[in-house]
């Protein structure tokens, strides 16, 4: 009973983290949360400051899982690949080495010439329940267009999209949510699926590279041509399972949180809807006022003082970008969601410094275009009157309403 008892108050902390964030910003120092088993950084400057200081602060455990993992799901998940360092879990020159693939293969360039094919996918998604004049756009929409565009970035034939994204929706499960042996056993079944998938994607480019993500990789982190070792496949498809489910989780949720938010305050959605060059400030006030990444994990590595706080070498922090988003230090009316907002893109909801994230204007991209298309096609859009008000899924990973119903 008692772990039931915690799963709850954690549960309840996760879907509505916001008053903790106010204490701990009020707070002398930093403040010590049990929940989370780390120091919480919430302030905008020592958020800032941590993510600068790498060398005192690192991201090795960047990512750690909410959940224990039974024996029976750790006996299946060596059937797959991993784990292995990432670009969001590595420090300095492994880092660097993770980070330039990412760099190239989310250059302007090639995000404009992805675009086309986001705005199709987009259009199509509409069209398949335009005309019914209600939704559920978690599951008709937000939840479907960036695993197409990133299984397109990644190289993925489209009758494989749907695979990839249920494997990674059921990694992040696995990790985060709890789950019975039984369905902790299913769930790593279908991410060692997942992992033999991209593995057949990996092997296939390193014999005929093409012009994508995949190719980009398997040349930058495994040079030459000769036959991958294990080893380099372990890495690939994990680096390659890391960017998918990044690049689709994350965008997936601001899609959601953006949309909730604009459909709760009818006089900003008449206003946008007035003035569709609103829409980029729409954005970034959205992503700002309810970021989809909460917080990342930094380790000191070496006994160091933040915020006046001495913290010992080893000791775990936990990097609030939502917190430091509402920082009334500065941002006028922190609490508030306005997008009207003036100088809003200085936020920390793509992270800041050497870990900002490299798919940030890929994800602006696909919710402007979002916008762009309801208030086009569904200009009459709101939220469903007789459905209860959305809940927020009980996570600080991809924070996002677990259903929005909305009729128009």
């Amino acid at each position: 009973m008692a772990r039931l008892d915690d799963q709850a108050r954690r549960d309840e902390l996760y879907r509505d983290p916001y008053p903790l964030y106010d204490r701990a910003r009020r707070a002398e120092g930093l403040m010590y949360v049990p929940e989370f088993d780390a120091w919480l950084v919430a302030r905008d400057q020592d958020v800032r400051e941590v993510l600068l200081r790498t060398e005192d602060f690192s991201s090795a455990n960047a990512l750690l899982p909410d959940m224990p993992l039974s024996e029976a799901a750790l006996g299946v998940l060596p059937r797959g690949f991993g784990p292995r360092p990432t670009v969001v879990s590595s420090d300095d020159a492994a880092h660097r080495r993770h980070r330039a693939p990412l760099n190239r293969g989310l250059s302007a360039a090639r995000v404009a010439a992805l675009l086309p094919y986001a705005r199709t996918c987009a259009e199509e998604l509409v069209d398949g329940f335009a005309a019914d004049g209600s939704a559920e756009l978690v599951e008709a929409y937000a939840s479907r267009l960036p695993g197409m565009v990133v299984g397109r970035l990644i190289g993925l034939d489209p009758a494989d999209v749907p695979a990839a994204v249920h494997g990674g929706y059921r990694a992040e499960e696995l990790l985060f949510r709890p789950l019975s042996p039984e369905g902790q056993v299913a769930a790593a079944e279908d991410v060692v699926a997942l992992q033999h998938l991209l593995d057949g994607y990996v092997r296939e480019r390193r014999e005929r590279p093409r012009g994508d993500m995949c190719s980009t990789m398997v040349a930058a982190l495994a040079p030459g041509d000769a036959e991958l070792t294990l080893e380099q496949r372990h890495e690939l498809v994990t680096s390659l399972q890391n960017l998918l489910i990044a690049g689709f989780l994350t965008t997936s949720a601001l899609i959601g949180t953006m949309l909730l938010h604009l459909l709760g305050d009818r006089r900003q959605w008449r206003a946008l809807r007035a003035d569709p060059s609103l829409v980029p400030a729409a954005v970034e006030e959205a992503v700002r006022h309810d970021t989809a990444i909460q917080a990342f994990r930094r380790t000191t590595t070496r006994p160091v003082t933040l915020a006046g706080t001495k913290l010992p070498a080893a000791s775990t922090v936990l990097v609030a970008f939502g917190s430091a988003n509402r920082d009334e230090r500065r941002y006028e009316r922190a609490g508030e969601f306005d997008i009207t907002r003036p100088g809003n893109r200085q936020h920390l909801a793509f992270g800041y410094g050497t870990h900002g994230c490299p798919g940030s204007q890929l994800a602006r991209d696909q919710l402007r275009l979002t916008l762009e298309l309801f208030v086009r096609r569904m200009p009459e859009l709101r939220l469903d009157r007789d459905r209860p008000r959305p809940q927020m899924r009980p996570t600080l990973i991809h924070r996002s309403p677990q259903a929005l119903y909305v009729t128009w």
